[in-house]
């Protein structure tokens, strides 16, 4: 989310200047402390997420227990600051905790500090499953990548025709694997019709696990076409959002081609930009370029 976005729907705080300062520099990355905060914080999410996956190895948990322990509470306690001073230095605070990545800034605390209060053996289960949530801090990396905006627009665009394929996709497999039902029945392995769906599900995708397969000649025949139905399947959710990706590309290309900066030339700033990003000179958006 750009910087102009998070101003939009949180506002920035206006009550003191460290508080403006500290949100230019938490959720702006044109400014080199911005920036400079932004690779730490991609350093550290990486390293956390590390942590978790060495974690889960046996060998290297038994060996480096302490280590690993001592690694998780610092990037946990990282990670509740940064959480803290984003609510803090913003003026909406409520609507940035129930935000996406408010949400996710909260994934990557609360498992640590619930297993820390849950330390019963019956909680074990519970505690891992908590654990494992700590790999959400991977997805506070998507407010990192620039092109993050396009491809959120263009998925949120495709979504009635991704929906209507998906929709189109499982009557497909209902009528196949209705269909291998009837033509192998229970004595090929296709017990049921919900067991023959999962085989269509399987053959459409072009998985093929092999646990099931058809023995009689129509039922191979309507394997044949299920599987040359699958490649030309796999081809259409990928072409509906690569075109609405280029649609939005256009969009923003040429809205921001708009505001002009009388000093420096184009330069391609943001739509609602009201001065220039370069030099700093009031834009002129209504020439044309």
């Amino acid at each position: 989310m750009s910087s102009h976005r998070y101003e939009k729907h949180f506002g920035p705080a206006r009550s003191s200047r460290f508080r403006q300062q500290l949100f230019i520099t938490i959720f702006e990355s044109d400014t080199p402390a911005g920036k400079l905060f932004d690779l730490i914080l991609i350093i550290t999410i990486a390293l956390s997420v590390l942590v978790v996956m060495l974690d889960s190895v046996k060998a290297f948990r038994e060996a480096y227990r302490f280590y690993l322990h001592a690694a998780e509470w610092l990037f946990t306690l990282l990670f509740t600051v940064e959480y803290i001073l984003r609510l803090y230095c913003v003026d909406k605070p409520r609507r940035y905790a129930l935000s996406f990545f408010g949400i996710i800034d909260l994934l990557a605390v609360i498992p640590t500090y619930f297993s820390f209060f849950l330390p019963s053996t019956m909680y074990m289960m519970v505690i891992r499953v908590l654990r494992i949530l700590r790999i959400f801090r991977i997805l506070k990396l998507g407010a990192y990548l620039g092109e993050a905006d396009v491809l959120m627009k263009s998925l949120a665009a495709s979504r009635k025709k991704i929906e209507v394929f998906l929709f189109a996709v499982m009557m497909l497999v209902i009528i196949f694997g209705s269909m291998m039902y009837l033509v192998e029945g229970e004595e090929n392995g296709f017990t049921s019709i919900p067991r023959s769906v999962y085989w269509a599900i399987v053959t459409l995708t072009t998985v093929g696990y092999g646990d099931i397969a058809p023995r009689t000649a129509v039922g191979q025949a309507i394997a044949a076409i299920i599987m040359i139905c699958g490649y030309g399947i796999i081809a259409v959710p990928t072409g509906i959002v690569s075109a609405e990706m280029v649609r939005a590309e256009k969009k923003k290309n040429r809205t921001a081609s708009r505001a002009v900066c009388p000093d420096c030339g184009p330069g391609m700033h943001e739509s609602d930009a009201t001065f220039c990003r370069h030099c700093g000179k009031k834009l002129q958006p209504e020439l044309n370029v």
